[in-house]
Order: C-alpha cells, then sequence, then structure tokens
C-alpha cells in the first residue's frame, strides 16, 4: 500500500505507529490539505477530513469546528509559528504528530522558491514532548527514526545514525 510511495520509509513508521494506537472507527481530521499520506490514511480505512490549506496560525475554524475523534499533524508544526495556539485549538482527544527533529550537522530547512514551505521550528524531542505537555497533552507513545540518503558525503552518513524523524501518541488532559 505504501511500499512504492516515496518516501516509503517515512509513510511504512507512520502507518504502523497510526495503526497502533488508533482504530479504524475512528473518524480523523488530518493537519493540511490532501496528500499522499492521507491517501494511504484512507486507503488503510481510516475516515479522514483534511485542512484545507489555511494559514493555521490565523485561521483555525475547520480545527475548532471539526468533531472528529484524532487530529493527525505529520510534519506540520515546524511551519507554524505558534504550534502552540493550534493545540490548544484541537478539541479531540487524541493526537498523533510527528515533526522532523533538529539535525546538529545542518541548518533549518527553508525553501529558495516557496516562502511558505519552510520550518520555522526543527524541534529537539524534549522540546517537542514540552509543547505537547504545556497545551494540555499527556504523551502515551513515542517513536524515532533515522531518514538515510543514497548520496556520498559526512552529512548523509550522519543520516543513517541519526533520527530525523519524531511521533508521538498523545491524548488530552
Amino acid at each position: 500500500m505504501y511500499e512504492k510511495t516515496f518516501p516509503n520509509k517515512r509513510f511504512k513508521h507512520t502507518a504502523e505507529f497510526l495503526q497502533k494506537h488508533i482504530s479504524k472507527d475512528s473518524k480523523i481530521l488530518d493537519l493540511g490539505v490532501s496528500n499522499p499520506f492521507s491517501d494511504i490514511m484512507k486507503k488503510m480505512g481510516y475516515s479522514v477530513e483534511n485542512t484545507f490549506g489555511e494559514d493555521l496560525d490565523l485561521d483555525k475554524a475547520t480545527i475548532e469546528n471539526s468533531n472528529a475523534d484524532v487530529v493527525t499533524a505529520f510534519e506540520i508544526f515546524e511551519h507554524l509559528l505558534s504550534p502552540f495556539t493550534v493545540l490548544q485549538a484541537i478539541k479531540s482527544d487524541k493526537l498523533v504528530a510527528s515533526v522532523p527533529l533538529r539535525l546538529w550537522f545542518s541548518t533549518a530547512y527553508r525553501s529558495k522558491t516557496d516562502m511558505r514551505d519552510r520550518h520555522y521550528h526543527e524541534f529537539e524531542d524534549w522540546q517537542f514532548d514540552w509543547l505537547l505537555e504545556k497545551a494540555g497533552w499527556k504523551i502515551i507513545a513515542r517513536d524515532k527514526w533515522t531518514n538515510p540518503t543514497k548520496k556520498i558525503g559526512i552529512r548523509p552518513i550522519l543520516r543513517w545514525f541519526t533520527p530525523r524523524y519524531y511521533i508521538v501518541y498523545a491524548e488530552r488532559i
């Protein structure tokens, strides 16, 4: 199902984590526009709605008006200036979220062509945990994984050993 979808390692880890913690009868609000992974979730049997591309820092109406059982946010919070207010606006009691981790050997991602495609935050795991806890969430489960590339060099070698992605399942306190 996700084996032939790039980047399949990230999708495979995310799908396995989601299946472990969220039942198929859950209604999901996936933060961000429809994307390859929201399509994978639908193929897995989940009922998934997405936000519409609105600036979630400024417009939280879709989140506030949602009656979803679970909110998912896969590589979304690093793009927000204020992920804290978005986390507080979520009404569901369950959250599955992943973020790219800050890499000591690489600067934060910044697209030169798309002003919206930039990372305002690249978290260390403890920082993301703290953000969630301060916003009223209790972390139930967490996982990390690497993101190796097939390029040659010091940074590509470090990516084989340094976790790049961090995912959590949290419940509202």
